[in-house]
């Protein structure tokens, strides 16, 4: 393990890192009425950059943990944030939504890099006992920068959606000086002697506990809710809805403030009573919220505002049990820590593109079928947490 003074100043910088994936996403989703419109595409067909984006993240979390179990987190880090800087200058001069899908593709195989190995540098840097507390002040710094994201998203489009991408790629460009910087090589276990096959194989082992499985789904699943939510909020509330684009900005912030809320709480009382009473709390209250919103989805009733509410308390609770679930993850596989980290966030954007494309293939002009997923994801994350409960051995 590196030896790193006061390991605590580079949390920003770790957010950062973290923050990739949503900021990829958050910043352009009141353009993607716009894109649409220019050019000339279904809004089918502009869901699908974020589907892509998602299962380029997929795949490239799959292969960046267990590597850099292997040949350490440094050199795959700045290769990586080096392609989503590339990937991004290319979006700014994309002609056709085809481009535009391939290329943020390529973008997500290069943020991957960041979003996993972030997470895999903190159980490189801090104690077990450390971990769901750094997790969750990293979640709040980066919701704080997300937070701000669609509403400037929203504004800068005054500038054409093009100038999200340059702004994209400036943060990305940033983010690798940093980086280069300050972050030495953190990963010094026995798996940099293990072969290639061997540090692949992590994953069936990882896979084939009960617990691990457990804490896998309960993250990705409500993980996959919210991000069905952020492929069909903007026509839900936009188009069906009504609501201007800058006041969608601003009710989608809303959820980001309960993601803030809840790993605030979260980092505060981690500690004192432990992850397991608040992985309950929060995946029943995901639960409670994606019934509530399967409710309004198939009856149509109560307009807006109960949908407001049940998104808010499903999407706020995201940050809280990612945190928890990673940091029980991890302690059970401190020397496969990347392969742990790639799996479960892999997981996590599989599921996303899962759910994103689900949306977006079944989108009718109506709020259906982003309830019906979120409300089938919410249940599920609370039946999933139900494999943590059980003895198993190994």
């Amino acid at each position: 393990m590196a030896v790193i003074e006061r390991p605590h100043r580079l949390i920003v910088l770790l957010a950062a890192l973290q923050a990739f994936g949503p900021l990829s996403i958050d910043m352009y989703l009141p353009g993607l009425p716009l894109i649409a419109q220019e050019m000339g595409s279904s809004e089918a067909s502009v869901q699908m950059t974020i589907s892509a984006f998602l299962i380029g993240l997929f795949i490239g979390m799959l292969f960046y943990g267990p590597l850099s179990d292997k040949f350490g987190r440094r050199g795959l880090l700045l290769g990586g944030i080096s392609l989503y800087t590339l990937a991004s200058l290319g979006c700014v001069f994309a002609t056709s939504i085809e481009h535009l899908i391939a290329l943020r593709f390529a973008q997500a195989l290069g943020g991957a890099a960041a979003s996993v190995l972030g997470r895999t540098i903190v159980r490189d840097l801090f104690p077990v006992e450390e971990s769901a507390r750094v997790l969750s002040l990293m979640h709040l710094v980066t919701m704080i920068a997300t937070l701000m994201a669609p509403l400037f998203g929203g504004y800068m489009l005054l500038s054409g959606w093009r100038a999200l991408f340059v702004v994209l790629m400036i943060f990305a460009a940033t983010t690798l000086l940093f980086v280069a910087w300050k972050i030495p090589e953190t990963h010094r276990g026995e798996s940099r002697n293990s072969s290639i096959l061997a540090v692949f194989a992590a994953y069936f082992r990882i896979a084939r506990h009960r617990h691990a499985i457990g804490y896998i789904l309960c993250m990705s699943l409500t993980f996959a809710g919210m991000f069905a939510f952020i492929t069909a909020s903007p026509f839900v509330y936009i188009n069906y809805f009504g609501i201007e684009p800058a006041h969608y900005a601003w009710l989608f912030s809303l959820n980001i403030g309960g993601v803030i809320l809840f790993v605030t709480l979260n980092a505060r009382f981690v500690k004192r009573l432990g992850t397991q009473p608040l992985l309950l709390a929060g995946v029943s209250l995901a639960a409670a919220s994606g019934t509530l919103l399967l409710i309004c989805g198939l009856t149509a009733a109560g307009g807006l505002l109960p949908i407001v509410v049940g998104v808010f308390g499903f999407v706020g609770v995201t940050g809280l049990l990612g945190a928890n679930c990673m940091a029980s993850l991890l302690a059970r596989y401190p020397q496969q820590a990347g392969a742990a980290a790639g799996l479960a966030v892999s997981a996590q954007f599989g599921l996303g593109a899962l759910a994103s494309s689900l949306a977006g293939s079944l989108h009718d002009g109506t709020p259906l079928p982003m309830t019906l997923i979120m409300g089938l994801c919410g249940i599920g994350a609370l039946m999933a947490l139900r494999l943590t409960r059980t003895r198993v051995r190994g």
